[in-house]
């Protein structure tokens, strides 16, 4: 879905994302931020991100809040409707930050050369 702008989706005190802003800022280039810790993960969004890049590379299994999650927990993500449940409940368990460009492309993660790919305006 096109848009007129950039939205970043992730939690404000994540490093990846940090550089994200910072980036975006140095090139001066506009965006919305989407807290994650306040305003939780859009319900209606997450088909479509895990649609353009899978649920497998979505979910975070590096980070802290993975590794915090009880053994039965971890092992019932299976598929798309177990992972789309535990990102909904656990916002932190997403890799950050989700980018959506005016494109309607979808990104996870920060990678300058990525970023200056999408030749954002």
């Amino acid at each position: 879905m096109k848009t007129s702008h950039i939205t970043l989706y992730g939690i404000p005190n994540c490093n990846t994302v940090k550089n994200a802003r910072a980036w975006l800022a140095d090139q001066r280039v506009a965006y919305v931020f989407h807290d994650f810790k306040k305003e939780g993960v859009p319900a209606e969004l997450l088909p479509g991100w895990i649609a353009a890049m899978g649920w497998e590379l979505l979910l975070n299994r590096k980070g802290t809040t993975w590794r915090k999650l009880d053994e039965v927990t971890r092992l019932a993500v299976v598929d798309t409707p177990s992972a789309t449940a535990l990102m909904l409940a656990q916002p932190s368990v997403i890799k950050r930050p989700v980018v959506v460009w005016p494109d309607g492309k979808v990104s996870v993660g920060f990678d300058a050369a990525a970023f200056a790919a999408h030749r954002v305006p």
